[in-house]
């Protein structure tokens, strides 16, 4: 039965690069739509660059353009990273448009109507200097619960705890560096804990199969804890659209975000006829199918449904939510050069289709992450798409076009084809499913059963026997046809070479049906040409350094995981727990942001800390933290148990034997890993990184620091 379907990925925030962790979600999508078309359904793929917020506003003042300037400037970026890994987008918009605006102020009306809609005083902080509410990220101080210095308002990254901005002692604007001011403003809310909202929304979390089974489990969780209401609005000056008979109050950039899906739809809708309501309103068969990263399930799974139902449009068939990628088995990382752009690896020349080969054959359909291994990548694609796959072509064409002027022969069909050809229902079910690793594992085996009928019947010795030109030129054919059914397998991860493989055979475009009747006999194909090289281990080193020198003009934020997907700063727990998410990821500076000297202290007062030598007797990453690493350390009376949220900055190997600096004397805190006893001294700046503080050679364990 033929499918209808509109599908989207997450909107890449419009304030930095394409870059491996993103194009996890673009190709795993990509992958299945173009499987879904080869099956000759009607699919809608559309996308738009996120364009919004603060972090928008305040790099554009930066920068000393407008922010349509920017984001005009980053869709080109973007649009170019997308083509070049060809992510087959039928739209590729912003949000920054009429299409966004009009449909985001009909869903705002349509929820006030619902009497969805509350308006409430909120005390924040506010920017004296800017003159700004200042959303969570744009706050650092000292965390109230251990102290540490150079914490943003909503968690802290070295004892992870969690907590309201107001909290933070000697708060400071990261904007300005000016300390920051109480003031009141009113906000407008989605009450999504509003008995209709619950009642809604526990129906489509737990039934029908919107979502995975993990995600089930997770709302089921976080309906435990109580569901909160929204804010959607931002005080002016923010870049984004304004609120209806609101003036001066914008629409919070998490608000019309995921309304881009349905404002791209309506763009692509105008320009082909395609009818918007279908799709868009209740009713019908068509689906509404989205990607997303497992950091942004909250509002996929909760507030995006629950406004698309309650403002009287279609809520999402399916919500297919994947985990993160690590490189190496760590974290990206720009000093190791393993925070990877899209861009760099164009620039440098490597093929796009060998990443997306690697990345499906490590997908499935659950949220776990996926290991980009950097030598097991170079293996892999050298294995199976050089060795196996196109060498079947070059082994069996110029037998073909030499010998028999290019026409195929005829004759029965061989086990091999016969074999592979019956696996085409096995692999477009995997494809389905999202199962992409089983579907590969399925071409791969067939690809190595032709290779065995090409090794067991020799064509190189056939040609050479003047009475085995008949079995020569089937044996050729049959291996031709092979490649032609292992080429429809696999056009959905390699477009591009399928699309070079039809040239070669002088097909049309593959699709799936294509599987079930062979090529006739006399059909002519045209003379062979390499359709794939290996990848060189240097080149991928050379990807490494490139990436690597990057640093210099880039620094360092946050943990990438922690930017995975969309706006890269959200932590949906936190969210969670207090209805008020943080706005868009804080603008990279050149220059790290200094925080204020703090107030003046007496030679007594510094007494009172003991900073001691200490050397690194043993560092390990701490399973279930994302920041954390547990250190034992040597200060010359005994060992002591540090928890440092230094994992985003530091591989525990290079630790071990260091010397560090710590506070001794500190009370010691209970945390779910264990008791940390004491504190490691670092450096740190807005976007510098993490540095931590080292002594000349020839100090000893326990030496006093004054």
């Amino acid at each position: 039965m033929s499918r209808r379907l509109l599908v989207t990925s997450a909107l890449p925030y419009a304030n930095g690069s394409i870059h491996f962790g993103h194009l996890v979600e673009y190709i795993q999508t990509d992958i299945w739509v173009r499987f879904q078309k080869m099956q000759g359904h009607e699919v809608h793929y559309v996308c738009a660059d996120d364009t919004h917020g603060t972090a928008i506003m305040l790099r554009a003042e930066k920068e000393g353009i407008t922010p349509e300037e920017l984001i005009a400037r980053v869709w080109q970026e973007h649009t170019r990273d997308f083509d070049g890994f060809l992510i087959g987008f039928d739209n590729y918009y912003s949000t920054h448009s009429d299409e966004t605006r009009e449909l985001s102020e009909d869903i705002y009306r349509g929820l006030r109507t619902r009497d969805l809609i509350d308006v409430r005083s909120v005390e924040q902080f506010y920017d004296p200097v800017k003159e700004m509410f200042l959303p969570d990220r744009f706050i650092k101080g000292e965390c109230p619960k251990c102290g540490a210095p150079d914490q943003y308002g909503d968690s802290c990254e070295v004892c992870g705890a969690t907590y309201a901005p107001t909290d933070l002692r000697n708060p400071y604007s990261v904007v300005s560096g000016a300390a920051p001011v109480r003031k009141s403003s009113d906000h407008y809310f989605f009450r999504l804990s509003h008995e209709d909202c619950r009642a809604f929304l526990h129906d489509w979390t737990q039934s029908n199969d919107h979502l995975q089974e993990e995600a089930r489990n997770k709302i089921r969780e976080w309906f435990e804890q109580g569901l909160n209401d929204w804010d959607i609005s931002r005080d002016a000056p923010y870049f984004g659209f304004g609120i209806p008979d609101a003036p001066g109050k914008y629409f919070y950039v998490w608000l019309d975000a995921p309304i881009g899906y349905l404002g791209s739809f309506r763009n692509l809708t105008r320009r082909t006829g395609v009818d918007f309501d279908a799709f868009a309103r209740p009713g019908g068969d068509t689906e509404m199918v989205h990607f997303i990263g497992k950091d942004i399930l909250y509002f996929h799974a909760l507030f995006w449904p629950a406004m698309l139902h309650f403002a009287g449009y279609r809520a999402p068939t399916r919500v297919f939510a994947h985990g993160f990628l690590t490189v190496n088995g760590e974290k990206m990382s720009k000093s190791r050069g393993t925070f990877i752009t899209a861009g760099s690896f164009l620039d440098l020349g490597l093929n796009p289709e060998w990443l997306r080969y690697y990345y499906a054959a490590k997908l499935g359909p659950t949220m776990e992450d996926i290991d980009l291994n950097l030598d097991d990548f170079v293996a892999r694609v050298n294995s199976d798409l050089v060795g196996k796959y196109v060498n079947i072509a070059s082994r069996a064409a110029g037998f073909v076009t030499k010998r028999f002027d290019g026409a195929l022969g005829t004759g029965p069909e061989a086990d091999a084809v016969r074999n592979l050809r019956a696996r085409s229902a096995t692999i477009a079910r995997h494809y389905d499913q999202r199962e992409y690793a089983k579907a590969l594992r399925e071409i791969m085996l067939g690809a190595d059963e032709v290779n065995q009928f090409v090794d067991q019947e020799k064509p190189w010795e056939l040609a050479r026997q003047p009475d085995s030109a008949d079995r020569l030129h089937w044996v050729c054919s049959q291996t031709l046809e092979a490649f032609r059914l292992l080429s429809i397998f696999l056009k959905p991860v390699l477009p591009r070479v399928a699309a070079r493989v039809e040239a070669f055979l002088a097909v049309p475009p593959l699709d799936w049906s294509h599987a079930q009747r062979a090529l006739p006999a006399g059909h002519r194909i045209h003379p062979y040409e390499h359709l794939m090289a290996r990848i060189d281990g240097k080149q991928v080193e050379a990807l490494v350094a490139a990436n690597r020198e990057s640093l210099r003009a880039t620094p360092d934020s946050h943990s990438t995981q922690r930017h995975a997907q969309h706006q890269e700063n959200i932590v949906t727990e936190n969210i969670a727990a207090t209805g008020s998410p943080a706005d868009a990821t804080p603008p990279v500076p050149d220059e790290p942001a200094i925080a204020p000297i703090a107030p003046t202290i007496t030679i007594d007062d510094f007494m009172k800390v003991d900073l001691r030598i200490a050397r690194v007797v043993d560092a390990q990453h701490v399973e279930g933290a994302e920041k954390l690493i547990r250190l034992v350390l040597d200060i010359g009376a005994g060992t002591r148990q540090v928890f440092a949220g230094i994992k985003a900055h530091y591989d525990p190997e290079t630790l071990k034997g260091r010397h560090v600096v710590m506070v001794a004397n500190l009370q010691p805190r209970k945390m779910r890993f264990g008791e940390s006893q004491g504190m490691v001294l670092a450096a740190s700046a807005d976007g510098a990184g993490v540095f931590l503080l080292d002594a000349d050679d020839g100090v000893t364990p326990g030496m006093r620091v004054k």
